[in-house]
């Protein structure tokens, strides 16, 4: 089982001593795969022998593979959880088993967006059957016995489509991984999806259309069952993958976790995926601090209500964003945001304009930003396709961090400089010591906990992805590990005499930077751990929100933003019996509707 890497600008596989983000599909994968294991799904004489490496810590050799799969007498390469952007790669190295004998078969989001949203018309598909390739398409539970037969008997089938037909998660065998492997991340961390599916419409998004709107959720004691076993092997830090705000049983998890924490003293540190509503459902936050969460993603998206509107991204309150923020750091969780550039009324100047806002009024500590991107699978990539609008055709550049498309309002390098923009601007020197400034405030009071240390370390970490390693903070990791021959093919390999002289000078360059960084960063630490008045410290993003603020605030300066606010408070004012809804006689006025649509 091999979760693929994707290309760097160069053709060089994204790779690293230590990798960041595990992967949670290679653990679902994995567990499914020792359940078949044991229940010896092949026949009582045959053993099945599990191996999992995640590319983007593990250099994949195929030729290697490919010797020891024959000497074991046979054998199968899943590559598993392979997203848009990784396709490319998955197929290189397909075709590298294929040519040595060995089956293939390929799954995860790509695969089951491509089957959902366009009825598998998409021409790396066809590339995939023209070398014999089996694609998997859904989810794997309950279906994998079916393959391993299949591929035992040398009788794999083209597709395997399983779109139509979603799995219960209760009872089901565990997502888990070897710890040899786990600690192959930085933090020894491991993943596990507590839920699947979403009740949201984000129109960029492809888990809708390829888990479902329908929650579908593991139980309690599932959830134990990964905590422990994982503590078990010495593993203390996990990455939920879904929404877990949205999971109907969050509560009696979250008690469970507290239990565990509380009563037995297990030792475990959790981070979480959440809506920016979660604020609102009561005692959420809290026992999630309880329960061992201690950072938290947050789907932020923008701040503009006419581009959230027109991404049907309709549960983002733009007036609840600072409560949301100052909720998580009462209970000293750390907040990343995830911010998209590029929505259809985004300029350069609005979005410049807009990350000031962001920097001065919500006490954010990590924003994630990312291009509007027309992911396959998502309602954003069907309606492009269908209507036959270019788009970037190197699937490689799928990963958010490139352009794909044109924008009506601005130039492509326009759209360049306000994404390389935005990054520097968040993560200036000088905003960086706000944000340990506001860390630090309140400590001694109790107001805020955050850890401090924690907070700087993130900083710097996502300061170097963006001027050291020219990565997506998302895709960095710990040590840059390039191989000659592990290039797209298409680059054509380079001679050694260019390859290693290069490679040697790019790390001494950047480790020197980093260096260099961390220095600067150690100063700024001291010096707002040794001001006598650091707990005292206050701006506008730490202010509680006021009725005053949401009518002038700079944060919903513009007319479309004003119009939303207007409409929540009559609809507030209605609900209340306040107001009697408005009934119009005439036809409205075109302003009119322009701030109804806002």
């Amino acid at each position: 089982m091999i979760k693929p890497s994707h290309y760097d600008d160069e053709g060089y596989v994204i790779q690293w001593k230590r990798s960041f983000i595990p992967s949670n599909s290679l653990a679902s994968v994995y567990g499914l795969a020792r359940d078949c294991a044991e229940r010896r799904v092949l026949g009582e004489d045959v053993d099945i022998e599990l191996h999992a490496w995640d590319e983007t810590n593990t250099r994949i050799r195929p030729d290697r593979l490919a010797k020891m799969i024959g000497s074991g007498g046979g054998g199968v390469v899943f590559l598993v959880g392979v997203q848009s952007n990784q396709f490319p790669r998955a197929l290189n190295l397909a075709r590298a088993f294929m040519d040595r004998g060995v089956q293939v078969v390929i799954g995860g989001f790509h695969v089951s967006g491509v089957i959902s949203m366009l009825d598998g018309a998409d021409p790396d598909f066809q590339r995939a059957k023209e070398i014999g390739v089996s694609l998997f398409a859904g989810e794997a539970e309950g279906r994998l016995d079916e393959v391993l037969q299949d591929a035992c008997a040398g009788t794999l089938k083209p597709l395997y489509n399983y779109m139509n037909d979603l799995p219960g998660l209760q009872g089901v065998p565990i997502p888990i991984l070897p710890a040899d492997v786990v600690r192959r991340t930085v933090s020894s961390s491991t993943s596990f999806d507590a839920g699947r599916g979403c009740p949201y419409q984000c129109s960029f998004c492809t888990i809708i259309n390829v888990q479902g709107r329908k929650s579908r959720r593991r139980s309690p004691d599932d959830v134990e069952k990964i905590i422990r076993e994982n503590v078990g092997q010495g593993l203390h830090n996990f990455f939920l993958t879904d929404n877990f705000a949205r999971n109907k049983d969050w509560e009696a998890i979250l008690d469970r976790l507290i239990y565990l924490r509380r009563v037995e003293q297990l030792r475990f540190a959790i981070t979480i995926q959440v809506d920016t509503l979660c604020h609102r459902i009561p005692s959420f936050i809290e026992k999630c601090a309880l329960g061992g969460v201690k950072t938290a993603f947050i789907g932020l998206e923008n701040i503009n209500p006419a581009n959230l509107a027109g991404a049907k991204k309709r549960q983002n309150k733009i007036t609840e964003y600072r409560k949301l923020l100052l909720a998580f750091k009462n209970a000293g969780i750390l907040t990343y945001a995830g911010y998209i550039l590029g929505f259809p009324n985004d300029t350069k100047e609005s979005i410049l304009h807009d990350i000031e806002v962001i920097k001065r009024e919500l006490p954010l500590e990590l924003l994630e930003i990312f291009y509007l991107t027309p992911l396959p699978g998502s309602e954003d990539h069907q309606k492009l396709h269908r209507a036959g609008v270019a788009m970037d055709p190197d699937l490689n550049k799928y990963d958010l961090d490139h352009r794909t498309t044109g924008h009506a309002r601005m130039t492509p390098q326009e759209w360049d400089e306000a994404y390389k923009g935005a990054w520097t601007n968040y993560y200036s020197w000088e905003h960086i010591e706000t944000i340990l400034r506001r860390a630090a405030a309140g400590r001694a009071t109790g107001r805020f906990k955050m850890n401090l240390n924690a907070t700087a370390t993130n900083l710097i970490w996502f300061k170097a992805a963006i001027e050291v390693d020219d990565v997506h903070p998302l895709e960095i990791g710990y040590f840059r590990l390039k191989y000659r021959r592990d290039r797209r093919p298409e680059r054509g390999i380079e001679p050694v005499w260019r390859f290693y002289p290069k490679l040697i000078a790019e790390t001494i360059a950047k480790q020197g930077k980093l260096a260099l960084m961390v220095a600067r960063m150690t100063l700024i630490y001291r010096r707002v751990t040794r001001d006598a008045r650091r707990h005292d410290y206050m701006d506008a993003a730490l202010a509680p929100v006021t009725e005053a603020e949401l009518e002038t605030g700079e944060l919903f300066r513009s007319e479309a933003a004003r119009a939303y606010l207007g409409q929540e408070r009559r609809l507030q004012d209605i609900r209340a019996g306040r107001s009697e809804p408005t009934i119009h006689a005439k036809k409205p006025a075109e302003h009119e509707v322009q701030a109804l649509a806002g």
